[in-house]
């Protein structure tokens, strides 16, 4: 007689891209030139990217412990080309 393994299994999980927000903010016509500046003169960067990598940069280096958060920084200082979930990345004709 034949058996049957019924044991159940974890389904197999497929990472999905991180959930995104949109965040409108105002900040010092300065601080918006550099950062202009910064994106004209390294095209592997845009305006989303910069500010990811400011806000997980400040979170990490003030303590922050989350898994997300380090990935994030980390990916930032090591990453040599855009995102590819990016608007940026879109427009310039990147897979999402």
């Amino acid at each position: 007689m034949a058996r049957w393994d019924i044991t159940p299994r974890a389904p197999l999980m497929v990472p999905s891209p991180p959930a995104m927000v949109s965040v409108e903010n105002q900040f010092p016509k300065d601080l918006f030139d550099a950062m202009r500046l910064f994106i004209n003169d390294h095209p592997q960067w845009d305006q989303y990217r910069l500010m990811q990598a400011a806000v997980a940069g400040f979170l990490f280096q003030q303590g922050c412990h989350d898994r997300a958060v380090s990935r994030l920084y980390l990916d930032s200082l090591f990453r040599g080309e855009a995102r590819r979930d990016t608007p940026a990345a879109v427009r310039a004709g990147g897979p999402t």
